[in-house]
C-alpha cells in the first residue's frame, strides 16, 4: 500500500531504483526504455557521470541560497549563457522551477507591463488550440488542450484560442498552408473581436 497520492491511484507502479543512460530499472531488475525522461523536458539520460559529478561538486559547495536574498556563481553564469545565446534585446534571465511556474510568471509579467505603462485595459491572453504549457490554473487557462482544462474552467482567467501551428488537422480544403498559418492574424482575431 502506497502513501503516495499517484496520477492514477487504482495504478499498481513499478518502484524505480535506479537510472542507466535511456533506461529505467525497477527494484525486480527489470529494465524499461525511458522514452519520456520525465514530463518532456528531461533529455539528459540517466546516470551520466559528468552529470553526476557536477550536481554533486555543486552540492558540496552550495546547494540553496535563496534567491530573494542572494545571488549564485552557477546562476550568474547560466544567465550569461542564455543571453550571450539570445536575441540581443534580451538581456536578463528570470529562473522558476519548471514550466508551469514560468507560464505564471510570464502571464504576470505580461500583465504588470501593461499595468506600469498605464493600460490596465489590456488583459487578453491569446493561445493556441491543442498547447500544453503546464498544470496551473493560469498555465491551464492558456494552454488550449480543451480535456485538460475542461473541469478546471469555472476558475480559469479568461483566454481566447487560435488555430494550432500545425495544420495537420485544422486546415480546410483547399486552404494553402499560407493562409493557414494568417489564420490568428486575420479571420480568427477578427471573429474573437466580434464576440
Amino acid at each position: 500500500m502506497t502513501r503516495v497520492f499517484h496520477r492514477n491511484p487504482r495504478e499498481r507502479y513499478p518502484v524505480a531504483v535506479r537510472g542507466d543512460g535511456a533506461y529505467l530499472v525497477d527494484r525486480a531488475g527489470k529494465r524499461y526504455l525511458d522514452a519520456s525522461g520525465g514530463a518532456a523536458v528531461s533529455c539528459l539520460g540517466h546516470s551520466d557521470a559528468a552529470v553526476v559529478r557536477a550536481i554533486q561538486d555543486q552540492l558540496a559547495r552550495l546547494p540553496f541560497a535563496h534567491t530573494s536574498f542572494f545571488t549564485n556563481e552557477p546562476m550568474e553564469a547560466l544567465a550569461d549563457a542564455l543571453v550571450a545565446r539570445a536575441p540581443a534585446s534580451l538581456q536578463k534571465v528570470y529562473f522558476v522551477s519548471g514550466g508551469s511556474e514560468a507560464m505564471e510568471a510570464a502571464l504576470k509579467l505580461a500583465r504588470q507591463y501593461f499595468v506600469e505603462k498605464g493600460e490596465p485595459q489590456r488583459r487578453h491572453v491569446i493561445g493556441r488550440r491543442q498547447s500544453y504549457h503546464g498544470n496551473t490554473l493560469g498555465a491551464l487557462a492558456v494552454g488550449g488542450n480543451q480535456w485538460r482544462r475542461r473541469q478546471f474552467e469555472p476558475l480559469l482567467v479568461s483566454a481566447t484560442h487560435v488555430s494550432p501551428c500545425y495544420a495537420y488537422r485544422g486546415k480546410q480544403a483547399g486552404e494553402s498552408d499560407e493562409t493557414y498559418g494568417q489564420r490568428p492574424a486575420g479571420r480568427e482575431e477578427r471573429d474573437r473581436l466580434r464576440r
